[in-house]
């Protein structure tokens, strides 16, 4: 026997038996999260009002692939190009998963010979980024776009994509936000008459986009030591990207001896002050501030830049409102269709992008601190029974309901205990109990119970759909 159970043992060592069963890591990828019916709920509550915002503006809705041909992305994002994600050769083509949903969105106009489209699009996109998963930075995650395309009047387009941003933060009431607004012809602008040489503007403009994380000082260190940029120059860059204000700056620097003398920048402030006598009627010049230092480093933008900031007041001595970071951005790209078409025909485009992962990971936070209960399902009803042996009746009943459109719910228990049914009401937020017992079977109602406040009032079956989309629909 000992032989036996030896040459067993050692068999079972052979095939690796217990050992493997302890390396099996359970967790999710770097920089991605699992989310909770909880946390679904708070997401799907952001999504309906920002889906709500676009389509009360007349946007339709497309779709495109998670991932594009590799050479379809390559060059388009500046010195962001090595956060793509290539994926390994899978039968004869290079791909990468995408970036954003603006280059999609090129191609797809491109690609369909469309040169006027108003359009949405959520979907997941992907960044090899090392991320601050806490401030709702992924590697994974949702962006919410809302784009323009086509010939227009200067200006009106861009107009409203702010009124987008601002209607959707108003209604997430996220609290105090800021949106600044720039042009990229008046960064170019600016870069020529500081003495930026040419082959240096994008380098220096991604520097400039990291004002509103580092100090002056720092960006102006950067811009000379590691970027080579003349000093001198990197100071008149720092009078101007310092400026921040309304339509009074705009008509300040259109008189502005250096600037009003370059065609770029001139242009851009013509348009800068158009688009604020257009958010002037909106009534929303409140909340957008006109920032030099705004840059935004994604290389197809040809015009107006924005970004929305969260603003937290820190305490009571501080005079400004600090960011806690962007949660949303846009701006025009005039020439990435182009870049796309054979022909090189051009589409004028103007879109937002809202942050929806910094908006929720600030809800959630918000959830957990005031320890709201939030409802994870939108069962309307459960259907239950008093005594035993009256499942095929509860089946019956829900049945009914269900294909009335009522959203109802039942144990799968042969014979639940009354107690047991309530209380799975009260963990749940079920509001309604629709109970059936012998007796309500003999007399054709059921009894509806309110579980909030115990009331129960007998109903005829026939009318039992009506009366409780009545409860529910308030």
């Amino acid at each position: 026997i000992a032989k036996e159970v030896a040459k067993l043992l050692e068999m079972k060592a052979q095939l690796g038996g217990d050992e493997g069963k302890h390396k099996f890591v359970l967790k999710t990828p770097k920089g991605t999260r699992d989310y909770s019916p909880k946390q679904m709920a708070i997401r799907e509550r952001v999504f309906n009002a920002i889906i709500t915002c676009f389509k009360r503006h007349g946007a339709e809705v497309i779709d495109t692939p998670v991932f594009e041909l590799k050479e379809t992305l390559t060059g388009k994002y500046g010195e962001d190009s090595k956060l793509i994600y290539d994926l390994k050769d899978q039968g004869g083509e290079l791909l990468s998963l995408r970036y954003d949903l603006t280059v999609p969105f090129a191609r797809y106009l491109a690609m369909n010979k469309i040169t006027n489209i108003k359009r949405y699009h959520i979907a997941k996109v992907y960044r090899r980024d090392n991320p601050a998963m806490t401030r709702g930075r992924y590697r994974e995650f949702y962006q919410c776009d809302f784009d323009i395309a086509g010939q227009f009047d200067p200006m009106i387009p861009d107009a409203e994509c702010l009124k987008i941003v601002h209607e959707i933060l108003s209604d997430l009431q996220l609290g105090d936000f800021l949106i600044k607004v720039n042009d990229r012809r008046i960064l170019d602008g600016m870069f020529a008459v500081c003495g930026v040489p040419d082959s240096k503007f994008r380098t220096i403009c991604s520097s400039v986009d990291k004002l509103d994380k580092m100090p002056w000082e720092e960006v102006r260190s950067e811009m000379v030591g590691e970027k080579g940029l003349s000093p001198e120059a990197a100071d008149r860059i720092g009078e101007y990207v310092q400026l921040h204000g309304g339509l009074d700056l705009i008509e300040r620097l259109l008189q502005d001896p250096k600037l009003s003398q370059n065609k770029l920048a001139k242009e851009g402030l013509g348009d800068m002050k158009l688009l604020f006598e257009y958010l002037t009627l909106f009534g929303i010049t409140g909340k957008i501030s006109f920032d030099l230092s705004l840059a935004r480093g994604l290389d197809y933008y040809t015009g107006v830049i924005f970004e929305a900031v969260l603003l937290q007041q820190e305490n009571d001595h501080v005079e400004e409102a600090v960011s806690v970071g962007s949660v949303a951005g846009g701006g025009r790209y005039d020439g990435l269709v182009g870049m796309f078409d054979p022909k090189g025909r051009k589409v004028p485009c103007v879109g937002v992008s809202i942050g929806i992962e910094r908006i929720f990971s600030i809800l959630e936070q918000r959830v957990e601190a005031s320890e709201e209960k939030i409802r994870t399902t939108e069962t309307q009803v459960l259907v239950a029974s008093a005594q035993k042996k009256l499942l095929e009746e509860r089946l019956k009943l829900i049945s009914e309901l269900w294909d009335a459109g009522i959203k109802a719910e039942v144990l799968y228990k042969k014979n639940p205990k009354l107690l047991n049914q309530l209380q799975y009401c009260e963990d749940t937020g079920i509001p309604l109990v629709a109970i059936v017992g012998e007796q309500e079977l003999k007399d054709g109602v059921v009894k509806l119970r309110v579980v909030a406040t115990r009331e129960e009032v007998n109903v005829r079956r026939e009318s039992l759909v009506e009366e409780i989309r009545m409860r529910t629909s308030q």
